[in-house]
């Protein structure tokens, strides 16, 4: 008998006054990634694995699945952890829709299994921040 593991998603979108060019460069320039996101030594290849690394001191292993230039962007996001409740498989998924205004950009973080309410909570939380700092990144390096 297989059981079935539910997991969920954080989701933030945002309405960016710039066009998708703009944000996808500082969604794939590693010292743009750095200004918004974490340090890093990220790049715009499939299969290229890169570390995320925190603040906090956390390192996150990371690679790139899929690229749709100027469209869409995603990697796999992991977190191990001795913590069975803070380590997390997990796949962020960036998404750019060109608007009259600008760019509309979906982000989803997708794996957060149901007992990681903190780590869902925090995720939700930080990226509405990244996104704030990222539409700074995309106005300034864009």
């Amino acid at each position: 008998m297989t059981i079935a593991t539910q997991t969920r998603s954080v989701v933030v979108e945002r309405e960016i006054p710039h066009p998708p060019a703009k944000i996808w460069k500082a969604l794939t320039q590693s010292h743009l990634i750095s200004e918004w996101l974490m340090a890093n030594d990220f790049d715009l290849r499939v299969g290229h694995k890169f570390k995320l690394r925190g603040e906090w001191g956390g390192v996150l292993d990371c690679e790139v699945l899929s690229i749709e230039p100027e469209r869409s962007l995603s990697y796999a996001w992991d977190h191990d952890n001795q913590d069975p409740l803070y380590a997390l498989k997990s796949v962020v998924t960036y998404t750019l829709t060109p608007t009259d205004t600008g760019t509309h950009l979906r982000v989803e973080q997708a794996g957060f299994r149901p007992e990681q309410k903190q780590a869902f909570g925090g995720a939700h939380a930080g990226w509405k921040q990244f996104l704030e700092k990222l539409e700074t990144v995309a106005a300034i390096g864009g």
